[in-house]
């Protein structure tokens, strides 16, 4: 084929693979190499996640010689071990929990934390409430609104979760538009004692 023939310039040679992965890959880490570091290598203990980019030979010389345990005593070895096992994660002994032994959220009651915790269902409420009806722990001192909420059901502080219930669907069904011929007092009250209703519900006192 002619030089000047114009079948000349469709004509592509195609490159190395690996020359192209040298040159699109970083340098490799290993101190005064210059190759590719197309292979990755841990870092160590406490830096998961990081790692050294090296060349093939350079990453079996380091895996060669890699200790995860460095400069850790036999002792702590197998401790580590042994916490392998589960996770690393806390343990008790059967017939205990996290609260027995001060380690969840620093040791608070298990009433608090239902409290705290989002249950838009009440799904806990019975143990609160059975709590509650045997004169269990004392209720946390309310605030402001909550009492202002508890008066408005027409209730006192010491009111329990079911009292709270109970009083809320009296007063809905005493103020409710079809009980009241549409009286507009009525439908304002009404709409108070719905408002202070959901206001404890989202406190956790109902």
């Amino acid at each position: 084929m002619k030089l000047d023939s114009k079948y000349f310039d469709s004509v592509r040679v195609s490159r190395d693979p690996e020359q192209v992965v040298r040159e699109a890959a970083p340098i490799c880490q290993w101190k005064g190499c210059q190759a590719a570091g197309t292979h990755r290598a841990p870092k160590g203990r406490g830096r998961e996640g990081q790692y050294y980019l090296f060349c093939l030979d350079h990453v079996r010389q380091f895996n060669a010689s890699y200790n995860y345990f460095e400069g850790m005593s036999n002792a702590e070895v197998e401790a580590y071990q042994k916490d392998s096992v589960i996770g690393h994660r806390p343990t008790w002994k059967a017939g205990a929990n996290a609260w027995a032994h001060g380690t969840r959220h620093g040791g608070m009651e298990a009433e608090g934390f239902r409290r705290s915790a989002n249950d838009p269902h009440a799904f806990f409420s019975w143990r609160t409430d059975r709590t509650s009806e045997e004169g269990g722990e004392p209720r946390r001192q309310l605030k402001p609104l909550e009492l202002k909420s508890l008066e408005t059901l027409n209730l006192t502080g010491t009111a329990s979760r079911l009292e709270i219930k109970a009083r809320f669907k009296e007063l809905v069904k005493r103020h409710h538009p079809d009980s009241n011929g549409g009286d507009n007092k009525s439908e304002d009250k009404l709409r108070e004692i719905i408002q202070a209703y959901n206001y404890l519900k989202q406190a956790g006192l109902v």
